[in-house]
């Protein structure tokens, strides 16, 4: 992957605004939280033509589903900076995913000592299959463009 310092410089700072907005999220209390999810359920119930119950019954789901999401990017923008480093092979795919898991535990510890919140192993596991995702898509985007155009 190519390297500038430009882009070296706004890889690092995407990477910190996603972490900034992942524990930040964590660091709601419950009732913020549920207030947030209930109203992106909302939103997606009308953009999607849901009834109130369809949405309602999805917000554990949709939970799920922005965990992974948050950390799909997270897993992508450490694939990319990391490749901008010159890392590659094996070596990309441990720190990524190293990365990644080190984010979901913090993620994690955080919400242990916030109001109303727990810990779960079960969204560390999905927190990093998230950032696999991310870095799969990367790689495989990236693979795309140079055999596609030759660079």
């Amino acid at each position: 992957m190519r390297r500038t310092d430009k882009r070296v410089r706004l890889c690092t700072c995407l990477i910190c605004l996603v972490l900034i907005f992942i524990w930040g999220n964590s660091l709601m209390n419950a009732e913020a939280s549920s207030r947030i999810s209930g109203w992106v359920g909302r939103l997606l119930g009308s953009i999607l033509n849901l009834s109130a119950e369809e949405t309602e019954g999805g917000h554990g789901l949709l939970r799920k589903l922005a965990h992974f999401s948050e950390f799909a990017l997270l897993g992508l923008l450490l694939c990319w900076r990391l490749g901008m480093a010159g890392k590659a092979g094996k070596e990309l795919v441990c720190l990524t995913m190293a990365g990644g898991l080190a984010a979901a535990c913090v993620d994690e510890t955080i919400q242990i000592f916030v109001s109303g919140r727990s810990s779960s192993l079960i969204d560390v596991w999905i927190d990093t299959g998230g950032a696999l995702a991310g870095m799969i898509f990367l790689i495989l985007g990236h693979h795309f463009v140079i055999t596609k155009h030759g660079k």
